[in-house]
């Protein structure tokens, strides 16, 4: 099982997210990091374990509010760690550009799409990573992309934001779903993750990773933890 953090980025800081609701959202508060800065809460994360890759979701550029600048904050992290980055990506021009750069691994999320094409230009990529994003019990974004699984790229983000910082455990039902009809797909959970009972009971589900941010932070998933999940992974998640 691989944990993936999660930095949330709004107007240059890290935020704790919450149910997606992402007009609340303020700068995080946590014990393993002094500032809301980037890199200071990744470097924090790290203290934790020496993870090999993070997903950082821009929220500037998702909401489409203003041009986001997390990759350029981030640009020292990759020199340790991949980046999975969702910035609202929506058209190839930004995938070509991403995809330039070495370590990035751009997350397309359903819920910036307007229509599947860009899935189907770039789903054979081995670096595109595709987010199925639902609200609630509504799917988030075009039907054709949750309906055409012949169409998703090799890994697949199963992102419930409504349990997103809730604690409220991840959504069971649907990530098995998902798994049923990703194949041998690399499914990833998202949303909800308390502790290691939970990702212990993804991993016997199938699911080979989710990411985590609340149960880093609030110290639920402890150092011993994550090196008991993580220790024995020969493939890290690249």
């Amino acid at each position: 099982m691989h944990i993936i953090p999660v930095l949330d980025i709004k107007d240059g800081l890290v935020v704790r997210a919450l149910m997606g609701n992402r007009e609340t959202y303020q700068p995080i508060e946590t014990p393993l990091s002094s500032t809301a800065n980037v890199l200071d809460v990744a470097n924090g994360l790290r203290t934790l374990y020496p993870f090999p890759a993070f997903y950082v979701a821009d929220l500037d550029r998702i909401e489409r509010r203003r041009e986001g600048a997390a990759l350029g904050q981030l640009r020292p992290l990759l020199l340790t760690a991949n980046i999975w980055l969702d910035a609202g990506f929506s058209e190839q021009d930004q995938l070509d550009t991403v995809l330039a750069t070495d370590g990035i691994f751009p997350v397309l999320g359903s819920e910036s799409q307007a229509d599947a094409s860009v899935l189907e230009t770039f789903h054979a990529n081995p670096r595109l990573i595709l987010s199925l994003d639902f609200r609630g019990d509504e799917f988030v974004g075009p039907l054709s992309i949750l309906e055409s699984a012949e169409t998703w790229p090799s890994r697949v983000i199963v992102m419930t934001l409504g349990r997103v910082g809730a604690s409220s455990g991840p959504d069971f039902d649907r990530l098995a779903e998902i798994k049923r009809r990703a194949g041998n797909r690399t499914v990833i959970a998202a949303g909800g993750i308390r502790n290691l009972h939970d990702l212990e009971r993804l991993e016997t589900m199938g699911i080979s990773a989710a990411l985590a941010a609340t149960s880093l932070h609030n110290g639920a998933l402890t150092p011993e933890a994550i090196s008991t999940l993580m220790k024995n992974e020969s493939v890290k998640p690249r």
